[in-house]
């Protein structure tokens, strides 16, 4: 091969792998970047393209509050550990806010304190809305099947905040109240599914089949209240119920290691799905972490 020869096939090679990369970035950058960041319990920085979404921030520091009366360790104080930045940083560049229920672990005084009185809140009943305006906040939606903010599309999703044994109980089931779940969705982008506070539920399998997500969030902290069995939220059995009903997704594990009545901890759920092997599938976040889908 003379050098003419050589030169001129180096140069089609250098085209050819200039345009595969060139394909390949404009794939993966074909619809909106999704990002999640997990702060605490249940708290998550949602980036979704070019609009970040707060999801039920519990800001305060650590021992801030009492225990939760009549549940399993309400003599802790909540939340039991530090966020892992200042409060401040979490609420940074945030556009909107999305409180799946009113619940003192969703959405605490210290959130209420330091988000804008004008932040857009986004609620699941006009109950919540009526509660948050009282408390200051000025441009409160209530989330229906369609609802848009910014090119996104959020949807309520539904559930139970416990057992129906729990919701027999009038008192008991007036202080579990009600408590959404939420999916967003984007042209081209990746669909993303807050359960939110719900156990498993012919309404979550519902979501799953309809919305078809691609990222699924679960609040997996088992937390347990006292004199009844079963939980108010799910488990470690219910990532691997989520993995069956939807199983292109992946699980992201959250709200557990934070408030006294969450039973199960990180450290035996990641020992939980390396042991059935889909530690690639389901995500179990430390504070802080970023992931990128």
């Amino acid at each position: 091969m003379n050098n003419n020869t050589l030169v001129h096939s180096l140069i089609l090679a250098l085209g050819t792998a200039v345009a595969q990369a060139g394909s390949t970035t404009a794939t993966e950058t074909d619809g909106p970047l999704l990002q999640l960041q997990h702060i605490r319990n249940a708290t998550t920085k949602v980036a979704y393209g070019d609009t970040t979404f707060l999801v039920d921030p519990m800001l305060a520091q650590k021992d801030t509050y009492p225990g939760f009366e009549g549940t399993y360790r309400s003599e802790l104080r909540n939340p039991m550990i530090e966020l892992p930045m200042p409060a401040q940083a979490v609420i940074e560049d945030v556009d909107a806010v999305i409180v799946t229920h009113t619940h003192l672990d969703h959405w605490d005084d210290a959130a209420q304190a330091l988000l804008p009185k004008t932040m857009p809140l986004f609620v699941q009943n006009d109950a919540d809305a009526d509660t948050i305006r009282a408390q200051g906040f000025t441009d409160v939606r209530v989330i229906g099947e369609h609802t848009e903010f910014n090119g996104i599309t959020l949807s309520r999703t539904g559930g139970q905040h416990g057992t129906d044994q729990m919701y027999a109980m009038p008192p008991l089931a007036e202080l579990l109240g009600e408590a959404m779940g939420v999916v967003l969705r984007a042209d081209n982008g990746k669909t993303l599914y807050f359960a939110g506070d719900t156990i498993w539920r012919p309404e979550v399998q519902h979501a799953l089949a309809r919305y078809r997500p691609d990222v699924i969030v679960l609040n997996t902290g088992d937390a347990r209240v006292d004199g009844f069995e079963g939980a108010i939220i799910m488990g470690k059995q219910d990532t691997l119920r989520a993995l069956e009903q939807a199983p292109r997704a992946t699980v992201v594990a959250v709200h557990m290691d934070a408030v006294n009545h969450a039973a199960l901890s990180r450290e035996e759920l990641r020992g939980f799905v390396q042991e059935k092997g889909v530690q690639d599938r389901v995500l179990v976040p430390a504070d802080g972490e970023v992931m990128t889908f």
